[in-house]
Order: structure tokens, then C-alpha cells, then sequence
């Protein structure tokens, strides 16, 4: 039987996800605000913040989302790391799970065009199914749709209504810094 570090040394793919989820789990722990990651294009696995804008703004245009929400989404989300991985799962920029990147075509989760272009329509189809009300469709990219529908609005979990509160005043500062 190896040992952990034997297991750690045969997948490099392996070990990132651990340091990811120790540095991520690091941070949370610490109380950082921005839900424990640096600003965008600050953190050791941040991509081009150029290439990123273009990205954003593209899927942004073809779905009608302000871009200055989705550089929000993904502040919040992965600090701007496309390798980031959640200890639920979640992957990349925009930090989407693997059903909902099945369902929107993601086969990828870690390219960045791929993961912006399925977490943009998902907030597309979030934003429509709550009539544009941006806090339930935050509330629903965070904790579920079922569970804004169970509590008929934001849920009352501190983790939620943390994160809509976070994503709306990065969405506000950003949209006001444009």
C-alpha cells in the first residue's frame, strides 16, 4: 500500500487539486474577505486578465449578462484561477459543478473559454427564470435553485447569503469603476 506522499507523487493533476483545496481552505479558514482569494489577476494560477476581459466580454454580449457580473461571479468564485477546485467539486473560473457543466456543454471545466462560456449561460438562465432579479439568481448559483425555491428566496445560509452579498458589491464597485 503507498503511502499519501507516494499517492501525492503519481498525479500531478492529484496534487494540484490538494494544494488548490489546502491554499483555498487556508484562506477561508483565515477569514479573507472575497471569498479567500486575491483579486483577479493576482493569484499564482490567474490567467492573462486581458485574454480574460475578451473572454468575458464576448460570452457577455451573447447572453446579455453585464460583464461586470460575471467578473464578479468569478472574483468571488476563483480569484481569476481557471485550475481552482472546490472542495464541493466545483471547477475553473466560474467554478461550476460537473452536472451543470455537462448540461451546458463543458467538457473542459479548466479552459477558460469553455467555463465562462457554460457559467454565463447559467446566469443567463438563472437571471430568466427569476426575472432578472440578480440576488435570488446569485442565491441560485450558489446554494441551487431548489433551495431558493424551498425558501422562497435567498436561503438562510450564512454561506449564501455571504456570497450574494459579496457578489453584489463586487458587481456594484465593478460596474461603477467601468
Amino acid at each position: 500500500m503507498k503511502t499519501g506522499r507516494a499517492l501525492l507523487g503519481t498525479s500531478t493533476r492529484l496534487r494540484n487539486a490538494c494544494v488548490t483545496l489546502f491554499v483555498v481552505g487556508a484562506a477561508a479558514v483565515a477569514g479573507c474577505s472575497g471569498g479567500g482569494f486575491l483579486p483577479l489577476g493576482q493569484g499564482p494560477h490567474s490567467m492573462d486578465a486581458a485574454r480574460l476581459n475578451s473572454i468575458v466580454a464576448v460570452q457577455s454580449r451573447a447572453y446579455g449578462v453585464p460583464a461586470s457580473l460575471v467578473h464578479a461571479v468569478i472574483e468571488q468564485e476563483s480569484g481569476g484561477d481557471p485550475s481552482a477546485v472546490s472542495s464541493a467539486g466545483a471547477m475553473g473560473l466560474m467554478q461550476l459543478m460537473p452536472g451543470t457543466a455537462a448540461a451546458y456543454g463543458v467538457s473542459n471545466p479548466f479552459n477558460p473559454d469553455e467555463n465562462i462560456a457554460g457559467g454565463v449561460a447559467y446566469l443567463h438562465d438563472l437571471l430568466l427564470r427569476y426575472h432578472g432579479d440578480i440576488t435570488l439568481a446569485l442565491a441560485a448559483y450558489n446554494a441551487g435553485s431548489g433551495a431558493v425555491a424551498k425558501y422562497g428566496g435567498v436561503p438562510p445560509y450564512a454561506e449564501t447569503r455571504g456570497y450574494v452579498s459579496s457578489v453584489t458589491a463586487l458587481y456594484h464597485d465593478a460596474a461603477h469603476s467601468r
